[in-house]
C-alpha cells in the first residue's frame, strides 16, 4: 500500500452513505469499506455475543490492512463495542456513529421528536442517556424497526421497494401532542437515508430527516493529518464482505461507488 487507508465498517451496506460524504470530503484519500454480511442483521445477535464477535474481527482487519483510522457507521455497533474497541486497540483512532438527537433537539420547534433505529440501538442504555443529556426538554420516541435495514438493502441492490411496508414501519415515529406534532425523525440507522424518498413519500406529513452521515465524515477528517499534496497512486478503493460471497447486483453496486471487490 502506498498510504494507510481510512477503514469504514458496517454489519452491510448502510455505511455506504457516509463512505458517499467522506470522499467528498477527503478525495485523496484511500478507502477499505468492510461489510460484514455474514452476519447481518446485528439486531438478531444477543449483546455478549456480537460484542466477542466484532473485537474479533477488529483484530483481524486491523493487522491486515494498517488503516489509519476506522470509522464505523454502524449504530448498532457502535452503541455495543465502540468503547470496548477503543480499550483493546488504545493506540487507533475510531469514529462511532451514535443517533443525532442533540442536533435534533436544538432544531425542533414542537419539541416532538422521534428516532427511528434498529432494535438494538433503541433498547441500548447508551441511547436513552443521549436523551438524557441533551432532550430533556423534548418528547423523544424512540421507535424500533428490524425491517427498513433489509429493505434498504434490497432496494440499493434491486432498485424496488416495498412502499406500503414502508408507511407502516415508520407510522409509529408520527406523534400528535396537545395540538403539536412531531416535527424531526433521527434516521438511527446508516441504512435508512436509503430509503429516505420512501419515507418522505409514505409521511402523513412533511418532517425534517436527520441524516448524520456527513457529521460522521467530518468528525473523521478531523482526526486526520491534513495531505499536504497528492498522494501517489496506489491500490484502489476496495469493498470486503466477510462472507466471501458477492452477487452480481451487489458487485455492480460497489462499482457505482467506486469500490472493487475483494
Amino acid at each position: 500500500m502506498t498510504e494507510r487507508p481510512i477503514l469504514m465498517f458496517d454489519s452491510g451496506i448502510g455505511g455506504l452513505t457516509v463512505l458517499r460524504e467522506a470522499r467528498v470530503l477527503m478525495p485523496d484519500r484511500r478507502f477499505v469499506y468492510v461489510a460484514d454480511d455474514a452476519a447481518f442483521p446485528y439486531g438478531a445477535w444477543e449483546e455478549p455475543a456480537l460484542n466477542a464477535h466484532i473485537l474479533d474481527l477488529f483484530g483481524a482487519l486491523l493487522e491486515k490492512f494498517q488503516p489509519e483510522i476506522s470509522v464505523i457507521p454502524c449504530n448498532t455497533a457502535s452503541t455495543l463495542v465502540i468503547d470496548a474497541l477503543r480499550e483493546k486497540f488504545p493506540g487507533h483512532p475510531f469514529v462511532g456513529t451514535v443517533p443525532a438527537i442533540k442536533p435534533a433537539a436544538e432544531r425542533t420547534r414542537s419539541g416532538l421528536v422521534s428516532v427511528l433505529a434498529t432494535p438494538g440501538t433503541v433498547k441500548r442504555q447508551y441511547t436513552r442517556d443521549l436523551i438524557s443529556k441533551w432532550a430533556q426538554k423534548c418528547h423523544v420516541r424512540l421507535v424500533g424497526s428490524d425491517r427498513l435495514a433489509p429493505l434498504a438493502e434490497i432496494y440499493m441492490r434491486e432498485g424496488f421497494v416495498d412502499e406500503e411496508i414502508v408507511r407502516k414501519e415508520i407510522a409509529p415515529c408520527f406523534v400528535e401532542k396537545d395540538g403539536a406534532r412531531t416535527d424531526i425523525v433521527v434516521l438511527g440507522c446508516t441504512h435508512y437515508p436509503f430509503l429516505a424518498n420512501r419515507m418522505r413519500k409514505t409521511a402523513p406529513w412533511p418532517v425534517d430527516w436527520i441524516d448524520p452521515a456527513e457529521a460522521i465524515a467530518r468528525r473523521a477528517m478531523s482526526l486526520l493529518a491534513p495531505v499536504d499534496g497528492p498522494l501517489p497512486v496506489g491500490e484502489p478503493d476496495i469493498a470486503v464482505f466477510t462472507s466471501g460471497k458477492v452477487d452480481f447486483a451487489t458487485s455492480r453496486l460497489m462499482q457505482g461507488f467506486g469500490l472493487v471487490v475483494s
